[in-house]
């Protein structure tokens, strides 16, 4: 299935050089929060709902293409209140053209997500509670290797091009707990 909605957002994004955007799509009365990322190869389609803890990825191919598929169905369902019509079930596929109707056109930069909140979705990390960036370290410096865990948790929250460089030049994300201690996510030098 074509999501025709995500050309304009995605060349927005281009143009502006956003790698992750964050935008809200209501379906049937539930507030979903939408994240694409456009910096991951497939690019990522994140769908989640906070208060259900409900999410799934959707792999975009070429042609801004998706299998219009539900992780999980029965609890989609559930949590969108559908009972069971043998003769008129429901198909994802509606699903997904209502979101393809409420794909902005245009990127905003008040709309990047935060690492902290992508967390709230992508919470299969290291040290899953230290949601917060804080700075970066060089292992070099300190004798040490950067571990696989750290990169997968820094391109899981920061993004792909953080991941290849802290690869490259031996470098760790660090986090905290503490929203107060948040520095603004920047690529290391």
């Amino acid at each position: 299935m074509e999501l025709s909605g995500l050309k304009n957002l995605y060349s927005s994004m281009r143009d502006q050089s956003i790698d992750r955007y964050k935008f809200n799509f209501t379906f049937n009365s539930i507030k979903f929060d939408v994240m694409y990322f456009i910096d991951e190869n497939p690019n990522i389609l994140a769908i989640g709902i906070v208060k259900h803890n409900y999410y799934f990825e959707l792999p975009v191919k070429g042609g801004f293409y998706i299998k219009p598929f539900l992780d999980e169905y029965s609890e989609f369902c559930k949590i969108m209140g559908f009972k069971y019509k043998p003769n008129n079930p429901f198909r994802p596929s509606v699903f997904f053209e209502e979101l393809n109707d409420q794909i902005p056109n245009h990127a905003n930069y008040k709309n990047i997500p935060k690492p902290h909140q992508i967390a709230v979705y992508r919470n299969d990390i290291e040290e899953s509670d230290k949601i917060y960036f804080v700075k970066w370290r060089d292992n070099t410096k300190a004798g040490h290797q950067v571990s696989a865990e750290n990169l997968e948790k820094t391109r899981k929250l920061l993004s792909y091009k953080a991941y290849l460089r802290c690869k490259k030049k031996n470098f760790s994300s660090c986090w905290s707990a503490n929203s107060l201690d948040e520095n603004k996510y920047y690529l290391p030098v």
